[in-house]
Parts: C-alpha cells; structure tokens; sequence
C-alpha cells in the first residue's frame, strides 16, 4: 500500500485548503498540549498495549465482516457489512472513546465533557468513564433528547450528567457550541472527547487514527474471504465523518477503491430541510476548522435537518471536505424516505435492524452502479435500537 501523506494533515492541521485550529486564547494551552503529544502518545508501545487490549476484551473487536447474500442477490453484486452495530454500546464510536480517555488520563485530566447528536457517542463517551472512574458530562441537544430517549436513559443509568443545549435548533452544532465554552471555563483538568473528525487540530487526525482499526480489519478480512484486500467500493454515512473516515482510511491512496460518503437530503436537497453539506456548503469556519459548511450569504449557519440525529450537522470533517473537493470520495445525498425504506430492507433481508444514521449508506446501494462482479463493503455503523421510537413513528412507511 502507498504512503498516505497527501491525506494527512500538515504540521498546521490542514487537508488541502480545510483544517488549522481557529480556537479562543483560552484554549490554545489545552489544544496545543495535545497537539504536541497525542502522536508519541499513540505510538507509545504501553498506549498501544492498553488500547488494543481494551478493544478486544471490552469493545469485541475484531467485528465481523459479513456477507450478506440476500441484500447483494437485489443489487446484483456481493455486499459485506462491516458489523460495528456488534461493538459493545452499539456503534463505532466506543473506538474512539477508548483511545481518548486512555490519552486523556496520560495527559492528567480527570474530568471528561463530550458533545452528542445520535447519542452514540455520548453513551460511548459515558462507558469508558464508568470504565476509568472519571467525571462525565455529555452536552446534547434538547431535540435529540426527546427524540433520542433510550440514549439519554443509557448515559444517566451509566453515571454521566446529560446537559441539554436550549439554544438555535437545540441539535448536534448547538450542543458542541456548549461543550466548547466548557471546555474553556474548565481548561486545567477537563479534556473534551470530541465525538466525529471535526474540531480544531489534531482532533480530526486524532479521531481518524483511532477509528482506523475499523478499515484496518477490513482489509484483513477481505483478503481472507474473497482473495483481495480491495474492494471496488467502500461505503459509509457522513454527518460530521467518523466511521467514514475509519472506513476509508487505509484505501485513501489506494485508487482502485470508490469512496462513497453519503449524507442526509432530509426533505431533499433544495427544500430548505437538508444536511446535505458537500452540495449546498461553502468553505467557512465552525467549531474551530475551516471547512464546508451550510451558511448563508453573511457567513451566519444555515441550520441543517435531517431525521437522523447523527447526521443534521451543517458541516463536515476537513478530511471529508478535501476528500470531496479533490474528487477522492464520492458524495451521495440520501432523503428520510429512503433511509426509512432501507431500515425495513435490511431487517427483513438479513435480520438486522440498522441505525438511522446507518440506513442512509444503505440507501445509497441502489446508486453505486456496482456490478455482479464487484466487491462492496458498507460500514454498519450501528444498531437501530436507539431509533425504535421513530420507527414506530413511521411504522405504515416501514411494515408496507
């Protein structure tokens, strides 16, 4: 496999023209402690230790790569899913957690804040603070806590304190805005396990790294059931771009490989109801990068909406922008009716009920123009459980 460098975020935190660390004085100290230490820290072979220890005997890594033979006879071509909905929690984002607090408690913290949308990272987040002994507090938006319940339950029962943002469309963007002025009012001991590849340098780095094992074992698994380490297609959703951008990561300089990011369309892409930021955003700052973001023409932030919690953030992770604006990857745009429609495919072709966030990717399968001959992998990010409430919303949509 080549180097992956022109992927790779320069000494100044950027991917092509999106990156850098536009953050207040107040927190330079804290973002630059872990901008000078998160590299040696993940290469320390103690770290190292710790960290794929946790991941096999706590998270149950490695997960499947599962080919689901009923779902690739529809689309004429064989499909694997790559189960993280098997993860302990429920999804790919425990990866990221586990990595961050054993850095966190290397760098001396012993308070812990994180943002959630979905509510999967705040559980993630919540877990591995049970796990350690550390204080816990999840900010998320009051819209997705109505709509997220079973996940704010988790957390709670878990030992976090779930603090809700009232502000704006009191969703994903809102409640990172809160977890950011903690993080400067609590610059000593706090540290902030942003959740997705956004933020101020390294954080989209840092994130991606440890969400890499997940493209990792892909390879690995292919070449044991089809011969191959490459697939011609790799498909996942995008909201802010975690699970996309451990999926990806190990294809990035691997040609061959079609990348399909796919995003919420929400009510479709031109109703004023969308997150589909790759074609509605431009290039801007928010929460302390620079990338494409939906904004209007005073640069204020055009609110996003999809029915998916996870994915109605009005921007995306400078990897995904400089993935998409060099034509790396491939951006699909996805409605709530197509999701909906691929939550009751899967379910009833294969036994799995998907996470919303998920169902988007799976959607997108009818677009990719994949041959009989050709090798999918979609990353199944995680499981529908969390989304059960809003299935039953929409219960005449998904039992037809």
């Amino acid at each position: 496999m080549t180097d992956t460098n022109q992927f790779q975020p320069n000494a100044r935190g950027y991917y092509g023209e999106f990156g850098g660390a536009f953050i207040p004085e107040m927190l330079y100290p804290n973002v630059e402690e872990l901008r000078d230490q998160y590299l040696s820290i993940l290469a320390d072979a103690d770290f190292q230790r710790d960290f794929q220890g946790l991941l096999r005997d706590y998270v149950g890594r490695p997960t499947p790569l599962f080919e689901a033979k009923r779902l690739s006879a529809k689309y004429n071509t064989r499909i694997f899913l790559k189960r993280e909905d098997l993860c302990h929690t429920g999804a790919h984002k425990i990866n990221n957690t586990v990595g961050q607090i054993l850095l966190a408690r290397r760098l001396g913290k012993h308070r812990i804040i994180a943002e959630t949308g979905a509510g999967q990272h705040g559980v993630a987040t919540a877990t591995v603070c049970a796990l350690m002994g550390m204080e816990c507090v999840v900010y998320m938006g009051e819209v997705d806590m109505e709509r997220q319940k079973p996940n704010v339950y988790r957390m709670r029962l878990l030992g976090a304190e779930v603090r809700p943002a009232t502000s704006g469309s009191r969703t994903l963007k809102d409640a990172t805005n809160e977890a950011i002025r903690d993080w400067i009012s609590n610059p000593v001991d706090t540290h902030y396990i942003i959740g997705s590849v956004v933020g101020p340098h390294p954080y989209p780095d840092l994130v991606a790294r440890l969400q890499a094992v997940i493209s990792e074992e892909i390879r690995k698994q292919l070449l044991e059931k089809t011969g191959s380490e490459l697939p011609n297609y790799v498909v996942a959703c995008v909201g802010g771009g975690s699970n996309a951008a451990g999926a990806f990561y190990h294809f990035l300089n691997e040609p061959s490989v079609q990348l399909i990011a796919v995003e919420a369309a929400g009510h479709g892409i031109n109703s004023g109801h969308s997150a589909a930021t790759s074609v509605l955003g431009t290039a801007g700052i928010i929460h302390g990068s620079r990338t494409l973001l939906m904004q209007d023409e005073h640069g204020q932030i055009t609110e996003p909406y999809s029915l998916s919690a996870g994915l109605d953030y009005p921007g995306i992770g400078p990897l995904h922008a400089h993935l998409g604006t060099t034509g790396r990857a491939r951006f699909v745009s996805i409605e709530d009716e197509q999701a909906l429609r691929a939550v009751a495919e899967l379910s009833r072709l294969e036994g799995i009920i998907p996470a919303l966030e998920t169902a988007h990717a799976l959607a997108a399968l009818e677009q990719l123009g994949a041959g009989p001959d050709d090798v999918v992998v979609l990353n199944l990010s995680g499981r529908g459980d969390k989304d059960l409430e809003t299935y039953l919303k929409y219960a005449d949509k998904l039992t037809k």
